[in-house]
């Protein structure tokens, strides 16, 4: 079994039932495979070979998602290119990966063109329509292909670092899918908002929705009033987001009040959700709310968290592992920790990426003795529900303590003139590190830095109190709306060498 192999699957059961909703215009599964499988012929003619790299850059639509599966159905590499990204991050991509296509749309074409010679758009991708017995059964036999072969490299920086290209498996595609249908319980009435890009974890839910028979909407653009209104209008059941992209949904909701009862689950993934906005938003939206935890390295789901589930403390732990996949907390040395005792949260199973592209030695420090070290740290409770830390390169160690950014910022967070904000260590030549605020403040309201440092210490204790509280306009978020701790750390030294 392909990943693939559950799209084919859903279009032979379900064949005349939505597959995909953008607008008015409905398409059925039987047509989404017509057209998936003559795009993947044309591909299979213009480049034979089994598991080569096709890069794919373009804005959501239902063009992308033809190509997508193509790609896949082809039996080829797809390499995401994010259009959020800037043109030099594009072009050391397609440099790094040599694909052998890139297909894309106009947009894309206009920036990448120069150092893309191979460059398609993607609606000049078209093959000869299939008899009608073939449909479903798709292009060709997947079986030279094993299921160790790579599926898709994705880049990823973490919070730090330059961009590695994960080599996600088709067993860890396979694991996603079947873990997902199994803690979602996707079926044919569940319709999917494509919210956030294709490039990232949006694409995730893909092919487990589809493969339950369940339909896919493009909304008419990414505002959160055309996201909610195709979600009220489209009956949408099903959405995932990062939080900023959730919490600008329900301040949208709290403005013009759509009627979403279809809706099942509201996934935040991609960057962790304070307490206080998780509240907020069961209060807007009802118990949908809902979270899972991963990585590119291991995509999407190493543990989950369901609606019925997050309450009480359980709104600041991400779930418990998901079906096929082992996690451990270890020590700096590689040992289990027990229940209580906070790590590195570590990942087994097939779920796990194979390695980084053409990065050996990070490979090794990565995959460790048959485990992906993640690099988060993170404490199992006696239940078994895992609760997240910080990126462990991220932890302050000043004055000779740990103090965990996220521990700070949940604090610092519940001050009513505090719209955002990041914890961050700048040396400092007393105590090594020092612990730094930067917020953005409420339109309308302001703040007293004494006061927001006198809240820390009284919630945490002196140690945890920022030293300094810095005022920023807006934070820097990344493409998928994590804030860069390394550009806030920045800026914070640019401010001081500029004092």
């Amino acid at each position: 079994m392909y990943p693939i192999d559950f799209f084919w699957r859903a279009a032979q059961r379900f064949p005349q039932r939505t597959a995909v909703v953008c607008g008015d215009r409905e398409t059925t599964f039987y047509d989404l495979a017509r057209e998936v499988f003559e795009r993947a012929a044309a591909l299979t003619e213009l480049e034979p070979d089994l598991g080569v790299p096709v890069a794919v850059g373009a804005a959501n639509s239902y063009d992308h998602l033809v190509t997508i599966l193509a790609v896949l159905a082809a039996g080829k590499i797809w390499v995401p290119l994010n259009p959020r990204n800037g043109d030099p991050e594009l072009r050391r991509a397609i440099e790094f990966i040599s694909p052998r296509l890139v297909l894309g749309d106009e947009a894309m074409l206009a920036r990448i063109a120069p150092f893309a010679p191979a460059y398609r758009l993607l609606d000049e991708v078209r093959g000869k329509a299939p008899p009608h017995t073939r449909v479903a059964m798709g292009p060709h036999p997947s079986t030279a292909v094993p299921l160790s072969a790579t599926q898709a490299i994705k880049f990823t920086g973490g919070s730090t670092g330059a961009p590695k290209g994960v080599m996600q498996p088709y067993r860890a595609w396979n694991t996603n899918i079947v873990t997902q249908m199994h803690e979602f319980k996707f079926g044919p009435e569940d319709r999917y908002l494509v919210a956030a890009p294709l490039t990232h974890g949006t694409s995730t839910y893909m092919l487990p929705v589809l493969g339950s028979g369940g339909a896919l909407v493009f909304p008419a653009d990414p505002k959160p009033s055309s996201l909610l209104d195709a979600a009220e209008r489209d009956h949408v059941s099903v959405v995932f987001a990062p939080p900023t992209l959730i919490m600008a949904l329900a301040d949208e909701q709290r403005r013009s009040l759509r009627n979403l009862s279809a809706l099942r689950y509201l996934v935040y993934g991609g960057a962790p959700m304070r307490p206080e906005q998780i509240r907020d938003t069961q209060a807007v939206f009802g118990p949908v709310l809902c979270t899972s935890y991963g990585q590119t390295e291991a995509p999407q789901i190493i543990t989950y968290m369901s609606p019925h589930e997050m309450t009480g403390g359980n709104v600041v732990s991400v779930g418990r592992p998901s079906l096929f996949t082992q996690v451990a907390i270890l020590s700096p040395d590689g040992v289990s920790l027990p229940v209580g005792e906070e790590g590195e949260i570590a990942v087994r199973g097939d779920l796990v990426m194979s390695g980084y592209f053409k990065a050996e030695d990070e490979t090794r420090k990565t995959l460790v003795d048959g485990w992906l070290r993640t690099g988060d740290a993170g404490v199992f409770d006696e239940r078994g529900y895992l609760f997240l830390r910080d990126r462990i390169r991220d932890v302050i160690i000043t004055g000779g303590f740990n103090v965990y950014p996220s521990d700070v910022e949940v604090v610092v967070a519940e001050h009513p003139a505090v719209a955002n904000c990041s914890v961050v260590g700048i040396p400092d030549e007393k105590w090594g590190e020092a612990v730094h605020v930067a917020i953005e403040v409420r339109e309308g309201m302001s703040v007293d830095e004494s006061e927001l440092i006198a809240l820390v210490k009284r919630e945490l204790g002196s140690v945890k109190a920022p030293k300094q509280v810095h005022i920023f306009d807006a934070l820097p978020h990344s493409t998928v709306g994590k804030v860069l701790k390394p550009a806030v750390r920045n800026e914070i030294l640019r401010r001081r060498i500029a004092k």
